[in-house]
């Protein structure tokens, strides 16, 4: 049904002419009667009335119509942005990061992107959160990866994924086996954190201004893979998402444990853009990539 039907149908009511629109056709009278008369049999209701002046749609033409041009727009919607991705050859691409998603996510949704592309450059910058959402919105990234606490009004988001935050730790620690920890417990044990805690400055900071515990930290760094080589040896216990440490806990060497704390309950991670810039299709499929990925992973356990 969703196929010449469609042309003959959405044409014939156009023209309220069975005659007419076979002309703009470029098909027989009877090729298009036959069609619809076919149609009509299988439905077991009448699309048109016919008069000796034409055709007339019938209260289910009417509704029938609606999907029919609905559908036929959406497939010359699709069909344009299969051609622009067809045509598409070089170009290139900047995207800003927080370093958790760089570490796994990214690399697989280039792989997954550069098979389709080869020729379309890749840049990468890793970035504090702000920062990432702020070169989002000036421009100077075409697609932003970042937490999504406060909204941009320069930046769109395109997808989300739901990240708490909680704490990193071995198997063997004392807080192992519970199924959520408090800021208060954390307390006593030495952490690493990300560089910005220094001048607490960042996300699980601003969350514990109303708390009066006082945080141990021990590492202080801007590099995920250095926290968790650091973790790994025992040298303090995390403070982040589960997203740049997720093959690590898939396979046992260390423990995901959530923090019970509302808004680093309710974190999530965007994939973002300009809210002036067009999206082209390279970049929209990039995006599509990397929320895919994102969308794959158990980031709450």
């Amino acid at each position: 049904m969703h196929s010449i039907f469609l042309k003959y149908f959405n044409e014939v009511a156009r023209q309220k002419s069975i005659r007419k629109a076979a002309l703009v056709l470029n098909v027989s009278s009877t090729s298009v009667n036959r069609k619809l008369l076919s149609i009509e049999d299988k439905l077991g209701v009448a699309l048109f009335d016919r008069t000796p002046e034409g055709v007339e749609l019938t209260a289910v033409g009417g509704i029938l119509l609606e999907h029919c041009r609905k559908t036929l727009h959406d497939y010359e919607r699709t069909m344009v942005l299969i051609d622009d991705i067809r045509d598409l050859r070089t170009g290139h691409i900047n995207i800003y990061t927080i370093d958790s998603i760089a570490v796994g996510r990214l690399p697989r949704a280039m792989n997954q992107f550069s098979a389709t592309f080869p020729d379309i450059s890749l840049s990468v910058t890793t970035a504090q959160p702000e920062d990432v959402v702020e070169a989002v919105a000036a421009g100077e990234a075409d697609i932003g990866v970042a937490f999504t606490f406060v909204h941009h009004p320069d930046v769109r988001i395109l997808s989300e994924k739901s990240a708490p935050f909680g704490v990193i730790l071995p198997p063997d620690h004392p807080l192992a086996g519970r199924t959520g920890v408090r800021i208060e417990d954390i307390a006593g044990y030495q952490l690493v954190r990300t560089i910005d805690a220094r001048g607490r400055n960042s996300i699980i900071d601003h969350a514990m201004t109303t708390l009066a515990a006082t945080l141990s930290t021990h590492i202080f760094t801007n590099t995920l893979f250095l926290a968790k080589e650091m973790i790994l040896s025992g040298q303090g216990i995390g403070l982040y998402t589960k997203i740049g440490f997720y093959d690590e806990v898939e396979r046992g060497e260390l423990l995901f444990i959530p923090l019970v704390q509302e808004m680093l309950n309710n974190s999530r991670i965007g994939v973002m853009v300009s809210a002036a810039a067009t999206i082209d299709p390279a970049k929209r499929l990039m995006c599509e990539a990397i929320g895919k990925e994102m969308q794959q992973l158990r980031l709450d356990s």
